[in-house]
C-alpha cells in the first residue's frame, strides 16, 4: 500500500512538474523531498537491523534536493546562479553521504569479512567507466579556459562523486550473490543519477543547461527508485549478512569484466582516430598517459582475478586429495571409535594450515528423525555440552549410529573458511555414513548365527515383510501378513492390498525404488483388509534385487493404525479445550502469531475480542460445577454460531473466551462481532439444577476489543484485549469496550495502587485521625469516628478518597479495615486508661461491604476486643444501606452475632442508598447517621428541614439514635437540636485531628459545655 501511494505521488508529480514549468521550484522540491521523506517510512515500516546507513542516504537525497531547490529559486527570482554556489555546496556533499550509506550497508552484507573476489570484480568496470568518465567528462572540464580553478574544482567534483558512488554500487552488484533483492532497484536508481549528471555536465560545458527538459528524468528515476527500495519489506535484508557467493566466475561475469577491459584500447583507438580526422594525430592523443594508466590497472586487477581464480582451483583440488585421503582412512575403520580418530585426522587434513579451527565430539544421543546431516548454526544456538571455541558460527554434523542412535560433532573455523570448506564437510559426511552403516550391517551379521535363527526371527516378527518381484508381485510374506490382511497375500500383486487413495502414492515410491534411487523408509499408505476394511501402515522398501539371495524388493509393513488414531487424538486434545471443544489457549496464540504477521504484511485490521462471562461464579456456587460446565458449553455454541468460518473462536480458561477476528479494512468488524456477540449471549440458558429440574441462568458477558492498529506485537494485541475487557468490567455489566490508547497508563498506575496498597499494610504506613461527635443538647464529645489516613512515602498524607476505590477492587481494603478496627480500639483503650473520666464513650469504625462479608468478620471483632482490651460496649460499626438491603438473611445472622457481643450498630450515610425503612425495623441497628446532604440545605429547604424533622421522630419511634454528619453552621446544629437530634458531628464542631489533639478538645468542651467552634 505504501508503495503503491509513493509511486502514484511520484508519478503526479512528475506531471505537474512538466505541465507547469512555472510550478518547477515547488513540484521539483516536493520530489526529492518525498523521496528522503519515503526512506525515512521505509525505516520506521521495516524496521531493519542497521538504520543509520538508510538515515544518511536520506540525508544525502535531502542535501541534493536542498541544492536543487536553491538552484530553482534563484531562477524563479529572476537572477543568474553562480557558479559555485551554495546549490554546488549542497549538490557535493550529496555524493560523500551516499557513498557513506551504500558503503555501510555493503558492510553489513558481508558480516564485516572483505571479499577479495567481489572487489576484484568490481574494480574493473570501475576502473573502465572512470576512464570514460575522465576522458569524456572530466578532462573537458580541466582543459577548459574559460572556467577558474575553483569553478573546474566543483566542476571535476560531479563525475568523481558519480564514480565513487558507481564504484560502491558494483561491489554490492558482485557481492549479492543470489539475493539481488532491494540492490538491484538501487542500482537502477543510480544508473538514472549517472545519466542525468553526465548530460547535465555536458550542459554546462555548452552553457545550455535549463531545467524541465528530458534529462530531468533520470533524476526523477533516482528518486523514486530510491524511495521505492525503502518502501520494500526486502529492504530489511540489504543490512542482513549473506552467505558468501561463489567465488568462481560465470560467463555473464565473464563477459562483462572482458567488455569492462576492451574500453582502454576502445578509447583510444576512438581518440586516436578523432585526432586523425581533426588533422592533430601529429600531436599523439592528448589523454593518453590517463589511458596508459587505465589499461595497466584493469590488466593488473584482471590478472589478480585469475590469480584468485587459480588459487581457489588449488585449493579445490587440495581438497579432492583430502577427502579422498580421509575416505581411505575410514574405510579402514572397524569401529566407531576408529571412525571418530579418522575423523580428527580428515578435518586436519582439509583445514588450511595457517588457520585456527575448533573441532568437539559429544556422546551420541537418540535419534531426532528429519535432522539435516550437516547445517552452519550460530555459537548461540549450540545444543548443550557444545563449545564454540571462540568463533561466531559453526558447522554442526550429525550421523545415525547404531541402536537408534545419533553422533554429533561441531567443526568451528573463520567464517570464509567454514563457508568454504562446507561443501566438503558434507561429502566428508556421506562417507562417514556409508563406513558406520557398513560397520553396524558387519555387526549384525557377525551376530547372527546362520539362516536358521534369521528365519525364526522373520517368521515371529509382527512387522509384516514382503518380498516382490520384478512386476510388484508378492512372491513371499511372513505369517503375520495373513494377520494384517485377514489373508495370506502370497502370489497377489502389492497394488490389490491398497486403497485407492495410496495408488498413486505407490506408482511413485516404486518407481523411484526401480530407478535406482536408493532405499525409502517410513511411507505412509493406507491398506485394505480381506473384509472391506481400510487400516493405515507404514512402509520401508530395499531394493534388493542384485543381492542373489534375495533378487527382489523387501517392502516392510507395520500397521499403524492405533497410532495414528492416537496421535489425533493427542493433537486435538493438545490444542483444543476438553470441555468445548474450541481451540485452547496455545492454538489460538499460534492462529494470532500467524494472522498478525499476514495482516502487519498487508495493511490490514487484525481484532482479536476477550469476553468474560459476568456472573458465572455464581452459577457455579449456587448450582455447582456441572451447570456451570453446561452454561460453558451453552456460550461456546452461540459464541461458534456468532463468529462463523472466518474467526478462531477459543476457550482461555474458566468462564473466559476470545475471538480472533479475520481481517478486514477497519475496526468496525470487531466491533460489530463484539456487538454480535453480547445480543446473542443476552438471552438467559437453561441449565440442570442436579436434583431433576432445571434452572435459568444468565449467559450475560463483558467484552474487551483490540486491533493490531494498537499494537506492535501479537502478545501486545492480547494485552490489549484483556485491558479493554477490565475496563468493561469496571464500566458495568453487559457491554463491550474498545482499547484505548490511555487505557494502558490508567491501568498501570492502577495496578502500582494496588501493589502500594499491600505494602502498605505490610509496612504499616496508615495511620487514623479521630472526628468528635457531640451532643447538640450540651455539646459535649461523647464519642469520635475514625478515620483511615495513608502516609505514602513519596506522595504524603493521603485521603480515602485516593485509595479506597483500589483498596476495594483488590481486596486489600480487608486488611486495611483489620488494621483500623485494632488501632481505633487500642487508641480509645489508651484514652480510656489515660483518663477514667473522660467524656468520650465509643468510638466508630466504618466497615466496608466486602470486609464485612468475610466469613470470619465477628471473629475478628472479637480478636480485636481481646487483643486491645476494649469492652464491646465502646465500639460501633458503621455499615452502608446498601450491605443492610443486599443478603438481607446473611447479614441479619451477621448483625445479630455482633449484637451479641455487645457492639453497637451504625447505618452510615442513610438516605443515600435506597432508605427501605421497613428494614430499619427488623435489623438490629443502633444508630442513624444522616447524610451531609440532608444537613446543607435545612436552613434554606421548607422540604429539607420536614424530611429531616420526619427521619428523627421516625428514629425515635424505632428507638434509634441519629446523629446528623456535617454540621458547618451555628443554625444547622441549633435546628437540629429543636427537632430533637440528639448527636451531630462536622467542621462547626472540629475538623478531623490527630489521637494526641483529642483529649483535650474533650476536656474544653467538658468544662465549657456552651462553646462554639467553628
Amino acid at each position: 500500500m505504501a508503495r503503491a501511494c509513493f509511486g502514484a505521488w511520484t508519478l503526479v508529480l512528475t506531471g505537474v512538474y512538466y505541465a507547469f514549468p512555472d510550478g518547477h521550484l515547488y513540484s521539483w522540491a516536493a520530489l526529492g523531498y518525498s523521496c528522503a521523506i519515503a526512506v525515512l517510512v521505509g525505516v520506521r515500516m521495516h524496521q531493519p537491523r542497521r538504520k543509520l546507513p538508510w538515515y544518511l542516504i536520506s540525508l544525502s537525497i535531502a542535501c541534493f534536493t536542498t541544492g536543487d531547490s536553491a538552484y530553482n529559486l534563484i531562477l524563479a527570482l529572476g537572477r543568474e546562479p553562480s557558479f559555485p554556489g551554495v546549490a554546488d555546496f549542497f549538490y557535493l556533499i550529496f555524493y560523500p553521504l551516499l557513498t557513506a550509506g551504500l558503503l555501510m550497508l555493503l558492510r553489513a552484507r558481508n558480516g564485516g569479512d572483505a571479499n577479495r573476489a567481489a572487489l576484484l570484480d568490481a574494480l574493473v568496470p570501475t576502473v573502465g567507466l572512470g576512464l570514460l568518465a575522465w576522458v569524456y567528462w572530466i578532462a573537458p572540464f580541466a582543459r577548459a579556459d574559460h572556467l577558474s580553478l575553483l569553478e573546474k574544482v566543483v566542476s571535476i567534483g560531479y563525475p568523481l562523486g558519480d564514480v565513487l558512488v558507481l564504484a560502491v554500487i558494483l561491489r554490492m552488484f558482485t557481492g549479492s550473490g543470489k539475493r539481488m533483492d532491494s540492490v538491484a532497484t538501487i542500482g537502477v536508481a543510480v544508473v538514472g543519477l549517472l545519466v542525468s549528471d553526465i548530460f547535465f555536465g555536458q550542459s554546462q560545458l555548452n552553457s545550455a543547461w535549463a531545467p524541465g527538459g528530458p534529462v530531468d528524468l533520470g533524476w526523477i528515476v533516482f528518486y523514486s527508485a530510491i524511495g521505492y527500495s525503502a518502501l520494500r519489506p526486502s529492504m530489511r535484508s540489504l543490512s542482513e549478512p549473506i552467505e558468501r557467493p561463489d567465488p568462481g566466475m560465470g560467463s555473464h561475469r565473464l563477459f562483462w569484466l572482458s567488455t569492462a577491459a576492451l574500453i582502454a584500447p576502445a578509447v583510444l583507438a576512438v581518440e586516436y582516430l578523432h585526432g586523425h580526422e581533426a588533422e592533430l594525430a601529429r600531436d599523439g592523443v592528448v589523454d593518453a598517459p590517463i589511458i596508459a594508466a587505465a589499461a595497466a590497472a584493469m590488466f593488473l586487477l584482471v590478472l589478480a582475478r585469475v590469480a584468485d581464480l587459480a588459487r581457489a582451483q588449488r585449493q579445490a583440488g587440495s581438497r579432492e586429495r583430502a577427502l579422498r585421503e580421509a575416505g581411505t582412512l575410514l574405510f579402514a575403520a572397524a569401529s566407531e571409535g576408529d571412525v571418530t580418530r579418522a575423523v580428527r585426522e580428515a578435518i586436519a587434513t582439509l583445514m588450511p594450515a595457517d588457520q585456527p579451527y575448533h573441532l568437539q565430539f559429544l556422546p551420541p544421543v537418540r535419534a531426532v528423525a528429519g535432522e539435516p546431516r550437516v547445517h552452519l548454526v550460530a555459537a548461540a544456538d549450540l545444543p548443550e555440552g557444545f563449545a564454540c571455541g571462540g568463533f561466531k558460527n559453526l558447522a554442526y554434523a550429525t550421523q545415525p549410529l547404531a541402536g537408534g542412535r545419533t553422533g554429533r560433532m561441531v567443526i568451528g573455523a573463520p567464517d570464509p573458511v567454514l563457508h568454504l570448506l562446507l561443501p566438503a564437510f558434507e561429502t566428508l559426511a556421506s562417507q562417514i555414513a556409508v563406513v558406520l552403516e557398513r560397520i553396524s550391517l558387519t555387526a549384525e551379521v557377525s551376530r547372527r548365527e546362520g539362516e536358521a535363527w534369521f528365519r525364526t526371527l522373520i517368521q515371529s516378527a509382527a512387522d509384516v515383510i514382503l518380498i516382490l518381484d520384478a512386476n510388484g508381485t508378492i512372491r513371499y510374506a511372513t505369517p503375520s501378513a495373513e494377520a494384517l490382511f485377514g489373508a495370506d497375500p502370497t502370489g497377489d500383486p502389492l497394488s490389490a492390498l491398497i486403497a485407492e487413495h495410496s495408488q498413486s502414492t505407490l506408482r511413485e515410491i516404486m518407481f523411484r525404488v526401480r530407478s535406482g534411487v536408493g532405499d525409502l523408509d517410513d511411507i505412509e499408505l493406507t491398506a485394505v483388509r480381506a473384509g472391506g476394511r481400510t487400516v493405515e501402515i507404514e512402509c520401508d522398501l530395499r531394493d534388493l534385487r542384485n543381492d542373489p539371495t534375495v533378487a527382489g524388493l523387501v517392502v516392510t509393513l507395520r500397521d499403524v493404525t492405533e497410532r495414528r488414531g492416537l496421535e489425533k487424538d493427542l493433537t486435538h486434545q493438545a490444542f483444543h479445550d476438553a470441555l468445548t471443544g474450541l481451540a485452547n489457549r496455545v492454538l489460538f496464540r499460534d492462529r494470532l502469531e500467524q494472522a498478525f504477521c499476514v495482516a502487519e504484511r498487508d495493511g490490514a485490521t487484525l481484532g482479536v475480542l476477550f469476553v468474560d462471562l459476568d456472573d458465572f461464579k455464581e452459577v457455579n456456587d449456587t448450582l455447582g460445577h456441572a451447570a456451570g460446565d453446561q452454561l460453558l458449553l451453552a456460550v461456546a455454541e452461540r459464541i461458534s454460531a456468532s463468529t462463523g468460518t472466518g474467526s478462531t473462536a477459543a476457550r482461555m480458561g474458566g468462564d473466559e473466551f476470545a475471538v480472533l477476528v479475520e481481517q478486514s479494512d477497519s475496526v468496525d468488524a470487531a466491533e460489530q462481532m463484539a456487538a454480535r456477540l453480547l445480543e446473542a449471549l443476552a438471552v438467559p440458558v437453561e441449565v440442570s439444577d442436579g436434583h431433576g429440574g432445571t434452572q435459568v441462568v444468565s449467559a450475560q458477558c463483558s467484552v474487551g476489543v483490540a486491533t493490531n492498529r494498537d499494537a506492535d506485537t501479537a502478545t501486545e494485541l492480547l494485552r490489549h484485549a484483556d485491558l479493554a475487557l477490565y475496563l468493561a468490567k469496571g464500566n458495568g455489566k453487559g457491554g463491550w469496550q474498545r482499547y484505548q490508547n490511555d487505557l494502558h497508563t490508567a491501568m498501570m498506575q492502577r495496578l502500582e495502587m494496588r501493589t502500594a496498597l499491600h505494602e502498605a499494610i505490610e509496612e504499616e504506613q496508615f495511620v487514623l485521625q479521630f472526628q468528635p461527635i457531640v451532643e447538640l443538647v450540651d455539646q459535649k464529645i461523647t464519642g469520635v469516628e475514625a478515620l483511615v489516613r495513608w502516609q505514602h512515602p513519596a506522595r504524603g498524607l493521603l485521603g480515602p478518597f485516593h485509595f479506597v476505590e483500589a483498596a476495594e477492587e483488590s481486596g486489600a481494603i480487608v486488611g486495611i479495615g483489620t488494621w483500623v478496627l485494632r488501632e481505633a480500639l487500642r487508641q480509645f483503650s489508651q484514652w480510656k486508661t489515660e483518663n477514667p473520666d473522660t467524656t468520650l464513650r465509643y468510638v466508630s469504625v466504618n466497615v466496608s461491604a466486602r470486609q464485612f462479608r468475610t466469613a470470619d468478620f465477628a471473629d475478628r471483632v472479637r480478636e480485636a476486643l481481646a487483643a486491645t482490651g476494649a469492652r464491646p460496649e465502646w465500639l460501633l460499626l458503621e455499615i452502608t444501606e446498601s450491605l443492610v438491603l443486599k443478603d438481607a438473611d446473611k447479614v441479619l445472622a451477621d448483625l445479630k452475632a455482633l449484637r451479641a457481643l455487645g457492639v453497637r450498630i451504625a447505618i452510615d450515610d442513610f438516605g443515600t442508598g435506597y432508605s427501605s425503612l421497613s428494614y430499619l425495623r427488623q435489623m438490629p441497628v443502633d444508630v442513624l447517621k444522616l447524610d451531609k446532604s440532608f444537613i446543607d440545605d435545612i436552613l434554606h429547604s421548607r422540604q429539607q428541614h420536614a424530611l429531616v424533622d420526619a427521619i428523627v421522630t421516625l428514629s425515635h419511634n424505632l428507638d434509634l439514635a441519629v446523629v446528623a454528619e456535617g454540621i458547618e453552621e451555628p443554625g444547622q446544629r441549633a435546628a437540629l437540636d429543636a427537632m430533637g437530634c440528639q448527636y451531630g458531628q462536622g467542621y462547626h464542631f472540629a475538623k478531623p485531628l490527630w489521637p494526641a489533639e483529642i483529649p483535650g478538645l474533650a476536656a474544653e468542651y467538658q468544662e465549657h459545655p456552651a462553646m462554639q467552634r467553628a
